[in-house]
């Protein structure tokens, strides 16, 4: 039993997906601090070819070119949000996978909540509709009369 347990253990960790990094040899700093700094802005960075793939993680040729351009600006100097501002000031808010909340992104965080307040009135205006369908009307002094003859055993219309 422990054996066959390790082999699924085994054969899990092989078949686990791990992440695709695309970043080249050729990209990488001789600095590991400035390395693992291009990293995290990379991963900040949308590949605006791929859509929603981070430029660390795209193959496609201006995701290279943001890399490199956001390790050019790590090593004349500039931090982390100066190098996310540059790159924003040249291809706008679309390429930061979590774009800030303000005018024009309005829509894009309130959506949802609009969407799934729509749907919630949706359904209740339904269940609404059909208790008032299904609901029948009271019975008149002639109707009960009847039927608690009917109930008694008395028959008869």
């Amino acid at each position: 039993m422990k054996r066959w347990l390790l082999a699924v253990l085994m054969l899990l960790a092989v078949l686990a997906p791990l992440p695709a990094h695309a970043v080249r040899p050729d990209e990488m700093l001789p600095d590991p601090v400035l390395e693992a700094r291009a990293r995290d802005i990379g991963k900040e960075l949308r590949c605006l070819v791929c859509r929603n793939q981070s430029i660390d993680d795209s193959d496609a040729d201006l995701a290279h070119d943001i890399r490199l351009l956001v390790r050019q600006r790590l090593t004349a100097g500039d931090t982390n949000a100066q190098v996310i501002a540059y790159i924003r000031s040249r291809y706008g808010d679309y390429v930061l996978l979590k774009p800030p909340f303000q005018f024009d992104t309005w829509l894009l965080w309130g959506g949802p909540a609009v969407i799934l307040l729509l749907g919630i009135a949706g359904i209740g205006r339904y269940l609404r509709r059909q208790s008032r369908m299904t609901a029948a009307p009271p019975l008149s002094g002639d109707e009960q009369r009847r039927l608690a003859q009917m109930l008694d055993g008395e028959g008869g219309p």
